[in-house]
């Protein structure tokens, strides 16, 4: 689950790491009367999900109230890829010395979590390890031994920092691991990290992406959760109890079990198409809950097609079958259907489908013949 840059910051500040002090403001006039409070040169910094903020123009330094709440009107209602802003987080500027990047992922290829530390802060990290990948220093902390001492001290040297400097990277950079470790984070970056003229050691923006599994051992963050900037497909499919991701083909996907939807991914690719999402039923998935998963597949506007790829060990055929019916009776969906149907009750399922299946259903017996119909029939216009 993705934060919000001011929320992110409040759990930041709870480990230890020191921000600026901001004020949230969903009106023009909040952001002015904010403006007001702090005096002086602030920033107006749209509140998105997503990255490219400065980019698109969602963020604004002025020198005053009036200049802060014209920014503030300029950004409120702005779509950056995708989102919508509906809320801007003014904060007090600050004397910036150095500017640096820093933050703790998870490395799923090394099972470890992976520190990056670069000088070049302030512009995408995307960026810097395309054209100066030797400004990134990259460390791997122990998952059971966690960051230590040594590990900081080469990321202190390797920016030549010294001083107070020095001691409050070392400071920032342990208390962002605890953070990392404590709130079950696959993400927490401050972009950029500054040293201030009088030697402080601020986040000036914040990232922080907490593990959905984890949710349930932080209600307190579960409860950060933004409804109305949440993907309407994504959100119907968790309500569901649906595993659900949008993606950015037009082939939809539906099958039951995760390693299966993923092969189902790849062989798509493989055939030349592009899936439109990743929609897995689980196992044992009744009429309703078959319903209700193509349901939301189909509602993406993208979906030009649908692959409907199914074995069933606990998932039974005739249910699946049924399910498929269910949906397209209720529905009314025009689009057109390739099912692949394998496993408990196949036969059966292949059967109410011979015998009731409307124009638009199609179906195949092997995944990767399913696939290049899917893929075909998408090409040929879909809806």
């Amino acid at each position: 689950m993705d934060l919000y840059e001011y929320q992110g910051k409040e759990l930041l500040r709870k480990h230890g790491v020191e921000t600026l002090e901001g004020i949230v403001a969903e009106t023009a006039e909040e952001a002015r009367q904010a403006a007001e409070r702090f005096g002086g040169t602030v920033a107006v910094k749209a509140q998105v999900l997503t990255g490219g903020r400065g980019k698109a123009g969602g963020i604004k330094v002025v020198h005053s109230p009036e200049e802060a709440e014209s920014a503030a009107q300029q950004i409120l209602g702005m779509d950056i890829r995708g989102h919508t802003v509906r809320r801007v987080l003014i904060e007090a500027g600050a004397d910036i010395e150095t500017e640096m990047y820093l933050s703790v992922t998870v490395d799923r290829a090394a099972k470890k979590p992976l520190i990056l530390f670069s000088t070049e802060g302030g512009v995408d990290i995307e960026e810097v390890a395309e054209t100066n990948p030797e400004a990134i220093v990259r460390l791997h902390a122990d998952p059971l031994l966690g960051l230590l001492p040594y590990q900081v001290r080469e990321i202190i040297f390797s920016a030549g920092l010294e001083g107070d400097a020095a001691k409050g990277v070392g400071k920032v950079l342990n208390n962002l691991y605890k953070a990392f470790e404590e709130l079950d984070a696959s993400l927490v970056e401050i972009n950029p990290l500054v040293v201030t003229g009088d030697g402080r050691v601020l986040a000036l923006d914040a990232k922080v992406t907490v593990d959905n599994s984890s949710l349930y051992r932080h209600p307190d963050i579960a409860e950060l959760h933004d409804v109305e900037a949440a993907d309407p497909q994504e959100q119907r499919a968790q309500e569901a109890d649906l595993q659900y991701v949008k993606l950015d083909g037009d082939v939809g996907i539906l099958g039951n079990g995760a390693g299966l939807v993923m092969s189902t991914l790849d062989v798509v690719a493989q055939a030349g198409g592009e899936p439109a999402n990743f929609c897995d039923v689980g196992g044992g998935a009744d009429a309703e809950k078959i319903s209700t998963a193509l349901d939301i597949v189909t509602s993406n506007e993208q979906v030009k097609s649908v692959l409907f790829n199914i074995f069933g060990g606990i998932t039974r055929g005739d249910e699946v079958a049924r399910g498929l019916l269910s949906a397209i009776d209720r529905t009314g969906i025009d689009l057109p259907i390739v099912v692949r149907l394998d496993g408990t009750n196949a036969e059966e399922g292949r059967q109410i489908l011979a015998e009731n299946t409307p124009e638009n259903v199609v179906t195949e017996e092997t995944m990767l013949e399913a696939a290049r119909r899917a893929v075909e029939l998408a090409r040929d216009g879909g809806r």
